[in-house]
């Protein structure tokens, strides 16, 4: 099952959600401002990630902005930065897409293949291939 963590007016949750749908992928969608994340979610959001909270924060965001001139994020623990980000939801990149394995940050139609079935990314790739060698022609 994938989990979809949007706002309301994110126009890439949207996107996300609109290929899910598209795709029959089953998901759950939790509004991250309506319901903020607990320190746990974020865990374990945060264990999928390779670069850890930089891949999460919004740096552009305005609340990162506003929130940089008062805490200056680098100097916080782990704890610190998650109740940050747990009190100030709009610190995070949307939308998230999780699930057992797998993590995409943002909104990108290339990379959000990963979540297909491998069967499916298979038959796709194949297709793709055989245009490929028939256009070569």
């Amino acid at each position: 099952m994938i989990n979809l963590y949007v706002t309301t007016s994110c126009t890439s949750c949207r996107k996300a959600r609109a290929w899910l749908e598209e795709n029959n992928l089953p998901y759950t969608e939790k509004n991250i401002v309506a319901n903020p994340l607990s320190i746990e979610e974020l865990k374990a959001i945060l264990r999928l990630t390779e670069e850890g909270t930089e891949e999460i924060i919004s740096y552009r965001s305005h609340a990162y902005i506003k929130l940089s001139k008062e805490v200056d994020i680098n100097d916080l623990s782990l704890e610190e930065l998650l109740g940050l980000i747990h009190k100030n939801p709009e610190l995070i990149r949307r939308p998230i897409l999780i699930d057992e394995k797998r993590i995409q940050v943002g909104y990108n139609a290339d990379e959000i293949r990963c979540f297909l079935p491998r069967e499916v990314r298979n038959v796709g790739f194949r297709e793709i291939q055989q245009q490929l060698y028939l256009g070569a022609q």
